[in-house]
């Protein structure tokens, strides 16, 4: 068995928080990432001083680690500030496995926090940075409405080579309201229809404001530490069965498909790790920037065949009572966006498993699935988590 493989269930979420989703006018990015990480932390049953191990990343900053180290005054023995977007917090996960185990630390904090929706300096701005600090050679020059753009080009190309509907991308819009509706912590909870969605504001075809991710508040924090630690702690450990990560591209014009993307690696490494198969997993959380993500990550995690996406998630299939519940908070589109939405979409699995979801509570979950997206259809990363009798 290779030595990553042997990783498997050997260390636990203790500890999940969010604070600040939606609208939180006042703070900063650093509170909110502050106050979520103390709330993960007292979550595990933990203290501050407890946290030697440190992962966080930032759009609006290069050397975020160290700010935050200052501010939650700690001393960690163990960083990491691995920055590839939205998927980042779900690939920081088997790094920090490999760091407990070794025994480098004994609890590692993995917090965001993003003021994108209120900030004075905004979305606008990091998106206009980043022609300095992430270069884009072939796409730049023509000043490509992103990453928007880049979605709809890959929409596009799925509905011409697979028949892919606006009505079926509505589906998961749909589907997304219709679990925030049972979500209290869910920005966006009045109702949505299909045609809503159809009717709504293009803004790059053929993806409609209703195709697209909020942008939202946040912070969100989780506690990573050794199995056999986490059966002493306050809460049920939720154990990472599989994590992989894949990147294949930046620029969504070089992506060789542009129907399927590096989550083929990823997911297939988590798998492979976890020893399970998509029919094994319970409850699923794709990172849904725009409508067409889930249908493409639905293919390439092996949950339907390539292209047959679209059909998966007609009728409700992944909306509650459905045939796969997808996005049980309500998802980037209709929960929380705060710029990065991998760590919401693994503190939903999380919550899942713990049985702390209330109303949208998958009964009976045992297996979750998380997965994050960053760029422009660029890093994929996979969690696979379970509980203590899927070891």
């Amino acid at each position: 068995m290779s030595d990553w493989k042997k990783l498997r269930g050997s260390a636990a979420i203790a500890g999940v928080a969010t604070f600040g989703c939606g609208e939180a006018p006042g703070y900063t990015d650093m509170e909110l990432l502050a106050i979520s990480a103390r709330q993960a932390v007292a979550d595990a049953g933990l203290q501050m001083r407890d946290i030697d191990g440190l992962c966080t990343a930032s759009a609006s900053a290069t050397m975020w680690s160290m700010p935050v180290v200052e501010y939650l005054g700690i001393r960690p023995m163990y960083i990491d500030s691995t920055m590839i977007g939205g998927s980042s917090f779900i690939a920081h996960l088997l790094p920090a496995m490999h760091a407990l185990e070794s025994g480098q630390c004994n609890a590692v904090l993995v917090c965001y926090g993003s003021t994108q929706r209120t900030a004075t300096f905004g979305r606008k701005e990091v998106v206009a940075s980043r022609k300095f600090l992430d270069p884009q050679p072939y796409e730049a020059p023509y000043e490509p409405m992103m990453p928007l753009s880049a979605y709809a080009l890959a929409a596009s190309r799925h509905m011409h080579q697979y028949g892919t509907t606006r009505r079926q991308l509505a589906e998961v819009a749909v589907a997304a309201r219709q679990w925030a509706q049972k979500n209290p912590e869910a920005f966006m909870r009045e109702p949505l229809s299909i045609d809503d969605v159809l009717k709504a504001r293009m803004v790059s075809d053929p993806l409609s404001v209703r195709d697209s991710c909020l942008v939202t508040d946040g912070g969100g924090a989780y506690v990573l530490v050794r199995a056999d630690r986490a059966k002493d702690l306050p809460h049920q450990p939720v154990y990472v069965l599989g994590n992989g990560t894949a990147v294949w591209n930046r620029q969504i014009s070089s992506m060789h498909d542009l129907t399927v993307t590096a989550a083929k690696d990823s997911g297939a490494a988590a798998f492979a790790m976890a020893g399970l198969q998509p029919k094994d997993i319970d409850v699923v959380q794709l990172y849904d920037a725009f409508t067409i993500n889930v249908l493409l990550f639905l293919e390439d995690l092996g949950f339907c065949q390539k292209g047959e996406a679209g059909a998966f998630v007609e009728n409700g299939g992944i909306a509650p009572g459905g045939r796969l519940p997808v996005n049980t908070n309500g998802g980037g589109l209709s929960c929380v966006h705060p710029g990065m939405y991998g760590i919401f979409a693994l503190i939903e699995g999380v919550r899942q498993l713990r049985g702390d979801c209330g109303e949208r509570q998958i009964a009976g979950a045992k297996t979750a699935l998380a997965h994050g997206n960053g760029g422009t259809l660029s890093s994929q990363s996979t969690a696979i988590l379970g509980l203590a009798e899927t070891l």
